[in-house]
């Protein structure tokens, strides 16, 4: 089994890609503030600020191999994901809210390609 070097910041990735997975998760905790197990508080900027900010996998997904990704077809769905964020981002800016985010038509495309992440990232 490949091993990572920062096994936290996978799970996190991991939680990252299944609430972007969850249209009624998004809906729940994201704009109705209903807290799940484990969870206290989670929005689509903190998945932002993962994905852009707080990593490499944003820009060079391929760099985070060994120490958040275990392989590079990992590296390409987390791209593919990154790339549709992008495109909600770069059409509608970064003030809406969640609640406006995931009404737009560009978000299902979102919501797919996590869910092709998730399954990459279980290796399925």
């Amino acid at each position: 089994m490949v091993q990572v070097k920062y096994p936290e910041m996978r799970r996190e990735l991991e939680m990252v890609v299944e609430g972007l997975a969850d249209p009624a998760y998004q809906r729940r905790v994201w704009v109705d503030g209903q807290p799940e197990d484990g969870v206290e508080h989670d929005e689509f900027g903190l998945a932002v600020h993962f994905l852009f900010d707080d990593s490499s996998l944003a820009q060079d997904a391929l760099s985070t191999i060994g120490w958040i990704l275990k392989d590079a077809s990992e590296a390409e769905s987390v791209t593919a994901l990154v790339r549709a964020i992008d495109v909600v981002l770069n059409r509608y800016g970064t003030n809406l809210s969640d609640a406006e985010y995931i009404e737009v038509p560009e978000w299902r495309f979102v919501v797919v390609a996590a869910k092709a992440t998730m399954a990459v990232l279980a290796g399925r």
